[in-house]
């Protein structure tokens, strides 16, 4: 087992110069970055002076010259081939410097370390009331198959899954934040956050907090709860667990030490690729409840054309998504002890 995982390690390394490359390549060809932004930014500037943009360089319509532009290209990067460029952006991720920031001109690192708190606080949350729930859900449904508590809810839990997080975050807001005055409009603490005590700062962050993990996991019971619950029923059926009733073995002590371990095989298979989930967020929810997490950094960079924080952002989310495959498999291996890596 231990060759197997360092095998899955060891290709972590092709397939992140693979991902990173391919984006990188297409930062390159994707036109509005930073040097368009800048033109665009003096055309207006010098419009708004009073000037003619069309006489102020020595092409029509040009604001700077060539050699001004050619010196945002060196200065940038872009007078490289991609694939230099690429190797010296990569050399530098190597040494912990993801650059800096086109459009704010501040460490990429920095302005994520800022955001990833949010993100983790939010993502861990979510997992917790979604295993928390779903699992036992789950059970409960499976137990219960067919009866009027398994019909109430699984309309329920689809009516969740047919409206989306952030859909689900502007009814709510509309409805306990407008219309009723409940819940805060927005963001992760309230104004005189510093002016209060560590209990009402802890009252005041949970209270922002209910809306959007709400949103977070409205559309995620569905998928979770059924699985747990049709793996379930399958397990139940077998003639493992059926022979340990016809021994005498009482059906919940069937459930829960025959057929439960073996249900939860295609749960832990998803818990490592949460991970990343975790870390990234939902850029819509964080939008609409005007959280500054890494989803909506990443949103805004992409807006932006800011490359150096979109490379960053995908830097660390890949590696999350391919460290949380591996931690899948060990996941796996935990929960199923017939499972045997090689």
């Amino acid at each position: 087992m231990t060759a197997y995982f360092i095998r899955r390690l060891l290709l972590v390394i092709p397939t992140f110069i693979g991902i990173t490359i391919m984006v990188f390549t297409i930062t390159r060809f994707v036109p509005g970055g930073p040097i368009e932004r800048i033109i665009a930014d003096t055309r207006a500037m010098q419009t708004s002076q009073g000037g003619s943009s069309k006489s102020s360089g020595p092409i029509g319509g040009q604001p700077l010259s060539e050699e001004q532009i050619q010196k945002l290209k060196e200065y940038y990067g872009f007078d490289k081939p991609v694939l230099t460029s690429y190797f010296i952006w990569l050399s530098k991720v190597l040494q912990g410097d993801l650059g800096r920031s086109t459009r704010y001109y501040d460490p990429v690192w920095d302005m994520i370390k800022e955001r990833i708190p949010i993100s983790i606080y939010f993502g861990i949350l979510s997992l917790m009331m979604i295993y928390g729930v779903c699992i036992p859900l789950g059970l409960a449904k499976a137990v219960r198959h067919k009866t009027g508590f398994d019909n109430i809810t699984s309309i329920i839990i689809f009516m969740g899954y047919a409206i989306p997080g952030w859909v689900a975050g502007v009814l709510m807001l509309v409805l306990f934040s407008s219309n009723y005055d409940v819940f805060p409009l927005g963001g992760l603490v309230s104004e005189l956050f510093e002016e209060m005590s560590w209990f009402e700062k802890m009252r005041d962050i949970a209270w922002h907090t209910i809306l959007p993990l709400f949103s977070y996991v409205v559309g995620s019971f569905t998928v979770m709860t059924l699985l747990m619950k049709n793996t379930l029923m399958d397990n139940l059926s077998a003639d493992y667990v059926r022979t340990a009733i016809a021994k005498g073995l009482p059906f919940k002590k069937a459930v829960l030490n025959h057929a439960m371990q073996n249900s939860l095989i295609p749960i832990a298979t998803s818990f490592g690729n949460n991970i990343s989930i975790i870390l990234m967020g939902s850029f819509l929810i964080e939008k609409v409840f005007n959280i500054n997490g890494m989803g909506l950094l990443g949103y805004e960079s992409i807006l932006d054309r800011d490359y150096p924080v979109v490379m960053g952002i995908l830097v660390i989310s890949s590696l999350l998504f391919m460290v949380g495959n591996i931690l899948s498999d060990l996941c796996v291996a935990f929960v199923d002890p017939r499972v045997r890596f090689k």
